[in-house]
């Protein structure tokens, strides 16, 4: 469902938390704390709330946030925001072949960083994904958790453009 800024800015705690929560993934607690912060006045000041809020967690509280995000290509039941997302490259519909590399791919990651690679996949391409895959499981551990969030706020920023219309004059 859609809302307005000026909708969104008029929710009670409850009804806001509800309408954002589902835009980073199975973590409502993102848009409970931003609550606070309204009124926005646009969907870059409530992205850039929400984005301080992810920043201000603890750390157990973002790997956390990291680790609810689904492995790419996997064939489990996520979110539906990740299937619409994931199935825009058709990583819901690869070969065997192409299944068999990214779960390699999926397993390496996160046995070396110990949490799922996290890619923003309306800004790629299969193989810039697969690209990508190769080039992070060289970085070291403190910057894959920098990347992940990274890649987490793109994620919620087109879930929040996804979400929000423009507010009527």
């Amino acid at each position: 469902m859609s809302y307005s800024l000026t909708q969104l800015n008029q929710m009670d705690r409850g009804a806001f938390t509800d309408a954002l929560g589902a835009v980073f993934e199975d973590t409502p607690a993102i848009a409970e704390r931003t609550w606070d912060k309204r009124p926005f006045q646009s969907i870059a000041e409530l992205h850039a709330a929400m984005i301080l809020v992810v920043n201000s967690m603890s750390l157990s509280e973002q790997m956390a946030l990291i680790c609810a995000h689904p492995s790419l290509g996997d064939r489990v039941k996520m979110a539906e925001a990740s299937v619409l997302e994931q199935s825009s490259l058709g990583l819901d519909r690869l070969s065997q072949d192409e299944y068999n590399l990214f779960q390699a791919l999926n397993r390496a990651y996160r046995e070396r960083f110990g949490f799922p690679f996290i890619i923003a996949v309306r800004n790629h391409s299969k193989a810039s994904i697969l690209e990508a895959f190769e080039q992070r499981l060289q970085n070291p551990a403190k910057t894959e958790k920098e990347q992940a969030l990274k890649e987490i706020a793109q994620i919620a920023w087109f879930r929040l453009q996804d979400s929000i219309f423009p507010s009527l004059p």
